[in-house]
């Protein structure tokens, strides 16, 4: 299981699958779905099963983490220290739908965000999934600290691996 970038979560974990996103972890987070169905679904695409459920974690089949805490911090902790799952590209996954996010021409984003956004950046990145658009305005900002601190937990495990500059 160590190593492992590749989560589903349950129903009871949407805030940490978001959060997971944003750190660059590849997070499906299904519609609810029976147990049986969540360990199914894990298998198939060899993902860790992130569940608040001790029974289901404990009698899964397949990798299972059992996420003790309500506390979104504490659970982010967790999932990346007892993981160690490889380091995700912060900021590379839609939020919304787990898409790889992909640079956007400013023209291009245009019709998509507000007049004000679209005037203030030149850089923006699009789901081609959704089609959700993204830029590093105050919202980024307010949530860099954030992403340093977590993406540190897990920077021990990328010693010696160039970084993508």
């Amino acid at each position: 299981m160590e190593g492992s970038s590749r989560f589903l979560c349950d129903h009871m974990l949407g805030t940490l699958a978001r959060w997971l996103r944003l750190l660059g972890y590849d997070t499906a987070y299904p519609e609810a779905l029976h147990d049986d169905e969540l360990a199914t679904l894990a298998e198939r695409e060899e993902r860790v099963l992130l569940t608040r459920d001790k029974d289901l974690a404990a009698r899964s089949h397949v990798s299972a983490l059992c996420v003790v805490s309500d506390d979104l911090d504490a659970q982010i902790r967790q999932v990346l220290t007892e993981l160690a799952p490889e380091a995700g590209e912060p900021m590379s996954r839609c939020s919304v739908c787990n898409g790889v996010l992909t640079e956007a021409s400013k023209e291009a984003a245009k019709q998509a965000v507000p007049e004000g956004v679209w005037e203030r950046h030149e850089r923006f990145w699009r789901c081609p999934s959704c089609g959700k658009h993204y830029w590093r305005g105050t919202h980024w900002e307010r949530m860099r600290p954030k992403i340093e601190e977590y993406t540190a937990l897990v920077a021990p495990a990328r010693e010696g691996v160039p970084s993508k500059a």
